[in-house]
């Protein structure tokens, strides 16, 4: 098993959904990352430049749910995932998007979606 950093509760704001008041009006988005990597180098050199910088993921996580509208929460979860591959030494990550106020009939906590991505190649 890999070891993890984790970003947990992360809240950002956006105008993700298929209606259209949702397309209006910014909601409430809460983000769980899982990053999957070997940080026993890092351990060791008691260096930031020797593993992800979880500050540095965090400004990525924010830039992919606040910018870009899209329809479905599985889609800003791919989006996500997607970036953090492409940036960082990640082998692997696993996003959970939570949508608290999802337009449903009756009440809940959220709705969410996880997702798990591995490195490819």
């Amino acid at each position: 098993m890999m070891d993890r950093l984790m970003l947990v509760g992360m809240e950002f704001w956006g105008c993700h959904g298929v209606l259209p008041e949702e397309k209006r009006e910014q909601q409430p988005f809460f983000v769980d990352a899982v990053l999957y990597l070997d940080t026993r180098p890092a351990a060791a050199a008691d260096c930031l430049e020797a593993t992800v910088d979880y500050a540095a993921v965090y400004e990525t996580i924010r830039q992919a749910v606040e910018g870009t509208q899209v329809n479905l929460i599985e889609t800003l979860a791919e989006n996500v995932a997607r970036s953090i591959i492409e940036e960082y030494s990640a082998e692997a990550v696993e996003i959970t998007v939570k949508k608290p106020r999802a337009p449903m009939p009756g009440k809940l906590d959220y709705v969410a979606v996880c997702i798990y991505r591995r490195r490819s190649g």
